[in-house]
C-alpha cells in the first residue's frame, strides 16, 4: 500500500491549495435550501409562544384559517403526537422528548404552538398573528440553582433535575488532605447561540401513491435526520429521502433534528402539498437551540512547589426546557467534567455533574460543547493559583503539562493521549505574543494590560471509541465509496455535508494523495441519503477529516490495488511491481496513465477476459480509535479601566491536529473559531431575564464580534501524527473555540487584578471592569 506521508508520491497531502468550492460560492452560484423550493409549495410561519411557561387553554384558528391564500392552520391536535427521540445512551439521564408542536403547555419563549400554511411566506407571517392562543401563565424557571426546588416542568418528572452523577479516583480525598495549597473558585459561562449565516430551513414533499417523503434540509446530519423523520412519522427508513444542498454554517446547531423539521414533514403529509420553512433571524436567536450555559465550581490541590495533585469539580448544567435530542441535557455539563484535566498531569480527579430543566430554549451541541466552559474555568483557576504562589502563569503551566516522555498518557477520567505536542505548543504560543515581557497591570498609555495562556486538548475525530472515552455512547462510524470513470476522473461519495469547512477540497486531497492524481480531478459528492453511504453521526465533533478521511484512504488504496491489477495485465508484470506517481502507474517495464488504465478496464475485452471483474469502484468502512488534538492559544489584552472596554491587541494560536491535509483550511477553521471564542468571552449573550424573557432577539441585542474586535493572529502548525489512525489524521474544528475564551478571560483577569477585580464569568461585561473610585 502507498504511504500517505511519502511527500514525493503524495504531493497533494499537506498542500496549501485554495478551496475548490469558493469560486462557485463567491459568484453567488451556491444553492441553499431556500433557493430550491419544491414546485407548488406552501410556505410556513410558526405561531410561537410569548410566554416562558404557560398552560395552553385554547387555540382558535378560525380567523386565520379563513384568510385568503391560507390553505391550513395546524395545531398539536391536528398532528400525531410524535416526540423526538434519540439513541444516545447515558445511564441516569432522564429524557424529556419535545413534540413537533406544543400541545398542553409551553416551556420557553418561542416554542411553536401552531403552523400556518399559506401561498407565500409574507402571507403566512401576517396570518400567524390572527391565531388566537389563550394561555394561563405559570411561574418561569430561570435560575438553575433553584430549579430543583420548584415544581417540575414536565408532569412525568418528580424533579427538574434530569441527571445527577458523581465519580472520583480512589486517592482524591487523600490528595486534598495532603496538599500544601488548595485554590478554589466558582465560574459561570453565558448562554450562546450559534448564529449561522443561514438559519435553519427545510422543505418536505410527500408522495401518497409511493408512500415516500422527500425532505430538503439545511442539516449537518442527513442520515440522522432521515432516521428521526422515519421514526416520528412511522415510515420505513428507505421511504424517507433527505437532500442537502449548500449549508450556510451550522456550528453544531444543525446536528439534531429540530421540532420544526418534524412539523414541516407532518404538515406536508397532512395537507398533501409540498411545504417550505425558512427560519428568520429572530426565530434563530430566540427559538433555535442554544449552548454553553453552565456553572463550574473547582478546587485544585497543589504541592508547595506548584505540582498539581488533584482537581475536584461540581458542574451544574442548564439544559433549557427539554432534553430532547442527542442527550442534549448533558452535552455541556457531562463533557465538561470528562475533559477537566485537559493537557495537565493531574493524578486524581473527582466530579459531580447535575443537569436541570429551565424555561429557556433547549441546549444542543455548539462548537466546543462542554469543553469550552470547563476549560475556561480551569484556566482561570490555574491563574489564581499562580498569583497565590507568586509564580509566572506560563511557568506554572509548563511544570504541569503532559510531556513527550509521558505519552501515551491516560487521564484519570479515562482519555488516552497517544501523541501530541503539549509543551512545545505552549512554548511557541507564549513566545509569539512575547508573554515573558508582558507586565500585568497599568501601562504608560493609561490602559491595564494582561496576557492569557490557554493550552488545550480537543477530543477530536470522534469514532465510537472516542465517544466511548468521553462516556458518550453512540455509533460514530462511516462508509464511503470511491469510483473512477473511463476518463480517469474520480468521484468520492460521502455522507457528511459541508457547512463551509472546505470538504470538497480537503477530501479530494486525501483521495489524490493515494492515486497521486491532480486533486481537481476528484469530485466529492454528498447530500443525498438515498445515494450516499451511511454516516451515522454526520458532520460533527471534528470527525470528518479523521473518520471520512480515514475511510477515503482505505477506499482509495483498494481502488489503487484494482488499478494495479489492470496495469499489471497491460504491462505483463506482477501488480506488486507497480507504484503510483504523478497520476501514473509506474513500473520498470513502463508506465500507464490512470485514464489509460480506466479505459482498458471498461472497454478492453482482453482485460475483461483476464480479470472477470475489473470494477473500478471501492468502498470502505471506518471507525477510528480515539484521537486528541492539542495546541495553545495566547492573547494580550488592554483594558480601559475608565470604561471597561477590552481590546484584544495580540494573539497567537499554535495547533497540532496530526497530519495536516490542507494548512489553508486549517488556518480558516482556526481563525473562525478564534473569533467565536472572543465573542463568547466579551460580547455574545443569549441570557434571560428573571421573568423568563430572552435578552436578545436580534443582532442589535446579540453582539457578534466584528473584524474591528480582532487582532492579527499569528498561526503556526505542529504535526504529531496519531499513530493509530489512517494517515495520522486528527480533527481540529473546535480547538480554538475550546481555548480562546479561557485565554481572553485569563488575560483580562491578569490585567485588572491590581484593581482588586476578579473575573468569574463570561461574557465579561464592561461595567464590571471599571476601576473603583474613592468616595
Amino acid at each position: 500500500m502507498i504511504s500517505v506521508r511519502d511527500a514525493d508520491a503524495n504531493p497533494s497531502l499537506g498542500a496549501r491549495l485554495p478551496r475548490f468550492e469558493d469560486a462557485r460560492l463567491l459568484r453567488g452560484r451556491g444553492a441553499f435550501t431556500a433557493d430550491v423550493p419544491p414546485p407548488n409549495c406552501l410556505h410556513v410561519a410558526f405561531v410561537r409562544s410569548p410566554h416562558p411557561h404557560a398552560l395552553i387553554e385554547d387555540v382558535d384558528v378560525g380567523r386565520a384559517g379563513s384568510a385568503p391564500g391560507v390553505v391550513s392552520v395546524l395545531t398539536a391536535a391536528d398532528l400525531p403526537h410524535v416526540p423526538l427521540v434519540d439513541a444516545v445512551a447515558v445511564p441516569g439521564l432522564v429524557k424529556t422528548p419535545q413534540s413537533a408542536l406544543a400541545g398542553e403547555r409551553v416551556r420557553f419563549v418561542g416554542e411553536a404552538v401552531a403552523v400556518v400554511l399559506a401561498e407565500s411566506r409574507a402571507l403566512a407571517e401576517d396570518v400567524a398573528e390572527l391565531v388566537e392562543v389563550r394561555y394561563t401563565a405559570l411561574p418561569p424557571v430561570v435560575d438553575p440553582e433553584t430549579a430543583t426546588t420548584l415544581p417540575p416542568l414536565d408532569p412525568v418528572l418528580t424533579s427538574n433535575e434530569v441527571y445527577h452523577g458523581e465519580r472520583a479516583t480512589p486517592g482524591l480525598e487523600e490528595a486534598f488532605a495532603a496538599a500544601d495549597h488548595v485554590v478554589s473558585g466558582r465560574f459561570t459561562t453565558g448562554r450562546l447561540t450559534a448564529a449561522p449565516m443561514e438559519g435553519r430551513a427545510c422543505s418536505a414533499t410527500f408522495d401518497p401513491v409511493a408512500g415516500t417523503m422527500t425532505v430538503r434540509c439545511s442539516t449537518q446530519s442527513p442520515h440522522l435526520l432521515q432516521r428521526k423523520i422515519a421514526c416520528c412519522l412511522g415510515m420505513d427508513l428507505v421511504a424517507v429521502r433527505v437532500l442537502v444542498d449548500d449549508v450556510g454554517g451550522g456550528f453544531g446547531q444543525k446536528i439534531p433534528a429540530s421540532p420544526e423539521e418534524i412539523a414541516v414533514a407532518l404538515a406536508a403529509r397532512a395537507v398533501g402539498r409540498p411545504v417550505l420553512w425558512v427560519e428568520d433571524r429572530r426565530e434563530n436567536i430566540v427559538a433555535g437551540p442554544q449552548g454553553k450555559e453552565q456553572r463550574v465550581e473547582l478546587a485544585l490541590a497543589l504541592d508547595a512547589d506548584g505540582t498539581f495533585r488533584a482537581l475536584r469539580c461540581d458542574v451544574l448544567g442548564d439544559a433549557g426546557a427539554y432534553s430532547f435530542n442527542s442527550a442534549s441535557a448533558l452535552i455541556e455539563a457531562y463533557l465538561a467534567a470528562g475533559l477537566l484535566p485537559g493537557a495537565y498531569r493531574i493524578p486524581e480527579t473527582g466530579w459531580r455533574v447535575r443537569s436541570v430543566l429551565t424555561t429557556k430554549a433547549p441546549i444542543a451541541p455548539y462548537r466546543g460543547v462542554g469543553w469550552t466552559s470547563g476549560h475556561t474555568a480551569r484556566e482561570l483557576l490555574i491563574d489564581r493559583a499562580a498569583r497565590l504562589l507568586g509564580r509566572d502563569p506560563v511557568d506554572l503551566r509548563r511544570q504541569n503539562l503532559v510531556r513527550p516522555g509521558d505519552l501515551p498518557y491516560t487521564t484519570p477520567t479515562g482519555m488516552t493521549y497517544d501523541s501530541g505536542s503539549h509543551l512545545a505548543t505552549l512554548e511557541r504560543a507564549a513566545k509569539l505574543v512575547d508573554a515573558a515581557n508582558v507586565v500585568p497591570g497599568p501601562t504608560a498609555d493609561g490602559y491595564y494590560r494582561g496576557v492569557g495562556i490557554s493550552p488545550y486538548v480537543e477530543p477530536s475525530g470522534w469514532g465510537s471509541a472516542g465517544a466511548g472515552e468521553s462516556s458518550w455512547s453512540f455509533a460514530s462510524h462511516d462508509s464511503v465509496r470511491v469510483e473512477m470513470a473511463a476518463s480517469g476522473a474520480v468521484t468520492a461519495v460521502v455522507g457528511t455535508p459541508s457547512q463551509g469547512q472546505g470538504h470538497t477540497t480537503s477530501l479530494a486531497q486525501v483521495v489524490a494523495s493515494v492515486l497521486t492524481c491532480d486533486p481537481r480531478r476528484v469530485r466529492v459528492v454528498t447530500g443525498d441519503s438515498a445515494s450516499t453511504p451511511l454516516s451515522t453521526a454526520g458532520t460533527r465533533a471534528s470527525r470528518v477529516a479523521t473518520v471520512i478521511g480515514g475511510a477515503l484512504l482505505l477506499a482509495s488504496e483498494r481502488l489503487a490495488a484494482k488499478l494495479a491489477l489492470v496495469a499489471g495485465h497491460l504491462l505483463g508484470i506482477d501488480p506488486g511491481e507497480i507504484s503510483f506517481r504523478d497520476g501514473r502507474a509506474v513500473a520498470p517495464a513502463g508506465s500507464l496513465g490512470l485514464a489509460e488504465i480506466a479505459t482498458a478496464a471498461v472497454a478492453d475485452p482482453a482485460v475483461r477476459a483476464a480479470l472477470p471483474e475489473p470494477d473500478l469502484t471501492a468502498t470502505a468502512f471506518y471507525d477510528p480509535p480515539a484521537t486528541y488534538s492539542n495546541g495553545c492559544v495566547a492573547v494580550v489584552v488592554d483594558v480601559d479601566a475608565g470604561t471597561g472596554r477590552v481590546d484584544v491587541v495580540d494573539a497567537a494560536v499554535v495547533e497540532d491536529c496530526g497530519t495536516v491535509i490542507n494548512p489553508m483550511i486549517v488556518d480558516g477553521q482556526t481563525l473562525g473559531a478564534f473569533a467565536q471564542g472572543v465573542g463568547a468571552a466579551l460580547y455574545e449573550d443569549a441570557g434571560y431575564g428573571g421573568d423568563g424573557s430572552p435578552h436578545a432577539t436580534t443582532f442589535g441585542d446579540y453582539l457578534l464580534p466584528t473584524a474591528r474586535c480582532l487582532p492579527r493572529v499569528a498561526l503556526e502548525h505542529r504535526e504529531s501524527p496519531a499513530p493509530h489512525t489512517r494517515g495520522g489524521i486528527k480533527g481540529m474544528g473546535e480547538s480554538a473555540m475550546i481555548a480562546t475564551p479561557g485565554a481572553v478571560a485569563c488575560a483580562v483577569a491578569a490585567a485588572v487584578a491590581p484593581l482588586g477585580i476578579t473575573v468569574t464569568h463570561t461574557p465579561i461585561r464592561p461595567h464590571e471592569l471599571v476601576a473603583p473610585t474613592a468616595d
